[in-house]
């Protein structure tokens, strides 16, 4: 820890050292979760709830912040998996992805704790974040997730098939 910095456990990026735990089960450490929920007010707020970009930044953070094993945890990466491969291989946006993706996770019984990358993708939120309106932060949401799914190829069939069951 530097000048009241930390590196979050989960994606790598350097954070506001804050006090409190962000979330139950997911990988984070509270300042990358403060840098998560300031993208969030800003696409709900400033950026009009922008889709499928809304739809990637929750995706692309769950899966780049997997946890601990365990079910929550597990059923998180799946899914969110699932939707990164349906925006981004199958080209759904938003209702249409929640739809499937919905219907994935009623056979959440199916889903494994999937070992995460060594390397779990290179842009971060904090990267996300320094976004100078809504059309540099379309263009790095969009690298961001294609960076993190890209770094889970391992698994890549493996989402398909629990994807094109439901589509």
């Amino acid at each position: 820890m530097a000048d009241g910095l930390i590196r979050c456990v989960g994606c790598g990026a350097l954070v506001r050292a804050v006090s409190g735990k962000p979330h139950p089960y997911i990988g984070a450490v509270a300042g990358c979760w403060e840098v998560y929920e300031g993208i969030l007010a800003r696409e709900f707020g400033e950026f009009g709830y922008p889709q499928p970009t809304h739809r990637l930044t929750v995706d692309t953070y769950a899966v780049q912040h997997p946890g601990a094993p365990g079910r929550q945890a597990i059923q998180s990466v799946n899914a969110h998996l699932v939707g990164l491969y349906l925006v981004l291989e199958r080209g759904l946006r938003g209702q249409a992805a929640t739809r499937v993706l919905r219907a994935v996770v009623r056979h959440a019984d199916r889903f494994a704790w999937l070992e995460p990358p060594e390397r779990n993708g290179a842009i971060t939120v904090v990267d996300v974040a320094r976004a100078r309106g809504l059309e540099e932060h379309v263009r790095l949401v969009s690298d961001w997730a294609r960076d993190v799914w890209s770094a889970w190829a391992q698994y890549h069939a493996l989402i398909k098939g629990l994807a094109e069951e439901y589509l």
